[in-house]
């Protein structure tokens, strides 16, 4: 536009949605199936003046488009819906609003709180009813028009199967802005990904994918801001197909490409936490910044007869209208965008359930899984779900489609509750150990769908879980009322921080207990970024407005003798998983396969070496047991695996199961820096609050076992399974059933 701008816009084409440019020109569409009339904003290269307005001169099929000859990458825009305002009826249309297109690709600037960012009067006795003219173009980021051009050719996606991935959580701005060896403006940015430092820490530790918190531009909520905080953890999209700008280092968006091909290039696949569930926007009281100015009834679920009022599944205000053809098609535009324009591998889904309701509630073969399932690009990535929200039947863990994983609360809550040393935990956790088949075990899935996790960004890290009876949300200015209650998690003797030797010695334990049962169970592990250092947020299980050092990864933690234990063996305990198949079964198991006389593929036993009947099973002081599997191991040969798991508070001397074998030490978490060693016979004492790992790989077993397992298979019947299964958790005493028990841990964790 050397010559200025043209006095109106070319029809253009009604897509693709968003702003395309072909080389002579961009092309706008937008959809709005209520509007009247939409303007399209021109605005100096900052955004701060607006420079020319147009009015988009045609609508095809619910979408308005137009055409700007000369319009280039860089150009900032933005929109303007007229239409009608009666929230009563769910219409909320406000020309005075700018309003960020809900296709941008980039976003430039930042919201600036003000009432003006509302579409109604703030503080007008008609509360929402009333309608603001005031403009909003100066508190609002501007949309950016880009060519997404980016040399992917010698980009090598990882493809890591399921069975082999381990994935890391962790916060784009977190990870590195203690990272003292980066310029300051690196710090906290997609560029920091790249470095060699953390990408060969990730090595290191043997990660094979990184899961990123949301990335998607989003707004901070006005209460946090006038606190002095700001939404940390990003749970509050403003917009579906751009960075965040503050995890860029300028405006450049191949900073995040760059830094997910150096990832891929190590090996490393990226996660993107997204959230499609709702939007900034919150309910009938929050701003007007994008899909409400643009077509309210089309974007949001309304509650019908009354559609002032939004649908809230979400616990977030609004829940977005998945059953609209235009809002799912806009999900899933934006995640094939990921995909093919930043080379992503995969989707955590926020609230997953949210997005696969229909009319009727919750269905595994809804719209949203059916379109993700048959898409070519987007079947093709990882998928993983958040089995909940705080709707009707909001617990869904175990019934999403195949193709999907799922967050496994029932192995946290599990193994938390069993190296606590609460009563009766045994059954359970022998379930979550193998896979929960009580769960997944349906529809052909397979174990990886579980992924299994200890903690996450939601909650307490696993140096505060051994180290606080009670969660200390101080700093969140709720007066410690947010967060989780019930954490399963225990001090062992101080609350927080002590020197006492004794007490750190138990945490130290039982926290190498809970990272190695995380690594040895079958299904996707999944470790929380800092835990490999006893990373501590001081006790606060609600960081999600903490963007400081409560929050953030503190590196020199890695460089402390503690520090370099828990690396130590956190890389240890993944390298035994990645070195023993067993461990990476992508079968369910049920003993049914005898690998040699009287070995199963999985068999369980008590202490002392006694197969466990199903009385012993639900003996509710019992804390130790045995699991055995058996199988190929990692070049064929056959191979055995004992492990033994004491949540007793005093050592116990186990017995290895006959038949008869030559054992090898593996790991224990008592003695974390021993190296392996044969066992000289079939004891061995188990510390308290302790696990270990022994292997053994006979060709056959010793002849007399042989022998005397021989004699006893004249004697029985064949079995088709082993004598004792771990019973359904869910009917053992004490385990209220799964869906009645989770939908109260679905409303404590719908933040995030």
């Amino acid at each position: 536009m050397a010559n200025g701008p043209p006095d109106r816009l070319l029809p253009g084409s009604p897509g693709p949605l968003g702003a395309t440019w072909d080389g002579l020109g961009t092309n706008f569409a937008v959809f709005s199936a209520n509007a009247w009339r939409i303007e399209l904003c021109l605005f100096d290269p900052t955004g701060r003046k607006e420079r020319v307005r147009y009015t988009l001169p045609e609508c095809t099929d619910e979408v308005w488009h137009g055409y700007l000859p000369g319009a280039h990458p860089g150009t900032v825009y933005g929109f303007r819906a007229h239409g009608p305002y009666q929230p009563h009826l769910g219409h909320r249309f406000n020309p005075h609003k700018l309003l960020i297109d809900p296709y941008a690709r980039q976003l430039i600037g930042q919201f600036r709180w003000s009432d003006t960012l509302y579409g109604y009067r703030a503080h007008s006795n008609r509360g929402d009813l009333s309608i603001d003219r005031r403009d909003s173009a100066p508190a609002m980021p501007k949309s950016v028009v880009v060519s997404d051009k980016f040399d992917w050719s010698r980009d090598r996606r990882p493809n890591t199967p399921w069975g082999e991935t381990v994935i890391f959580e962790t916060h784009p701005r977190g990870i590195s802005m203690q990272r003292f060896d980066l310029r300051t403006h690196t710090r906290g940015t997609f560029a920091a990904l790249a470095s060699p430092y953390f990408i060969e820490h990730m090595q290191k530790l043997g990660i094979t994918a990184i899961e990123l918190l949301p990335v998607h531009a989003f707004l901070s909520e006005r209460f946090l801001v006038e606190r002095g905080l700001r939404n940390y953890w990003g749970y509050n999209p403003a917009a579906f197909f751009a960075p965040e700008p503050g995890y860029l280092v300028g405006y450049d968006t191949d900073e995040m490409r760059i830094a997910v091909r150096q990832l891929h290039a190590a090996g490393i696949e990226v996660i993107l936490d997204v959230v499609y569930n709702h939007t900034c926007e919150s309910g009938e009281t929050g701003p007007t910044v994008s899909w409400r100015g643009l077509d309210n009834a089309s974007y949001y679920r309304c509650v019908p007869g009354d559609e002032r009022h939004f649908i809230n599944d979400t616990g977030c205000g609004n829940t977005l209208n998945l059953s609209h053809p235009r809002v799912l098609q806009m999900v899933a535009d934006s995640l094939r965008h990921w995909v093919t324009s930043y080379g992503i591998d995969g989707f955590r889904f926020d609230l997953g359930v949210t997005l696969g309701r229909e009319p009727s509630g919750f269905d595994p073969n809804g719209g949203f899984f059916d379109v993700l399932r048959q898409d070519p690009v987007l079947s093709q990535v990882k998928l993983i779900s958040e089995p909940w929200d705080v709707g009707p039947g909001g617990y869904q863990l175990g019934h999403h489609p195949p193709g999907f994983s799922e967050w496994n609360d029932r192995f946290r809550d599990s193994v938390r509750k069993y190296w606590r040393g609460e009563p009766g935990q045994r059954a359970d956790l022998a379930a979550r150990l193998t896979g929960s088949a009580d769960l997944f075990d349906k529809r052909k899935r397979r174990p990886w769908a579980s992924i299994n996790f200890i903690t996450s960004h939601d909650g307490f890290t696993l140096a505060d879980l051994v180290s606080y009876d009670h969660k200390h949300n101080e700093a969140n200015g709720e007066e410690n009322r947010d967060g989780h209650n019930e954490n399963w998690s225990a001090n062992w003797g101080a609350e927080g921080a002590t020197d006492d030797p004794a007490i750190l010695a138990t945490r130290a334990r039982v926290a190498r207990s809970m990272l190695a049962t995380l690594f040895v169970a079958l299904g996707t592990p999944m470790l929380l970024a800092g835990d490999e250092a006893s990373r501590t947020q001081r006790g606060n299980n609600n960081a999600y407005c903490q963007d400081n050092d409560i929050s953030w990864v503190d590196w020199a933690l890695a460089d402390t003798p503690q520090g370099k234990s828990m690396t130590r063996f956190a890389a240890r305990v993944i390298a035994l998983r990645r070195e023993h198949p067993l461990l990476r079964e992508t079968r369910f198991l049920f003993g049914d396969r005898e690998i040699l006389p009287g070995v199963h593929d999985i068999d369980w036993f008590d202490e002392r070496g006694e197969a466990l009947s199903p009385e012993a099973w639900q003996d509710p002081e019992a804390r130790a047991f045995t699991l055995r599997r058996a199988g190929a191991g990692r070049n064929g040969e056959t191979e055995v695996l004992l492990l033994m798991l004491n949540a007793s508070p005093g050592a116990v001397n186990f017995v290895a199961p006959a038949p008869r074998m030559a054992w090898e030490v593996l790991l224990d978490t008592a003695r974390p820096d021993a190296t392996p060693y044969a066992l000289p016979d079939t004891r061995y004492e188990l510390a308290a609050r302790a696990l270990a790992v022994l292997c053994a790989r006979p060709a056959r077993p010793a002849r007399h076992d042989a022998q005397r397992q021989d004699a006893q298979n004249t004697q029985t019947a064949p079995r088709p399974r082993h004598d004792a299964p771990a019973p359904d958790p869910r009917r053992a005493p004490g385990s209220p059933d799964a869906r009645e028990s989770g939908l109260q841990r679905a409303r404590d964790d719908a933040e995030g």
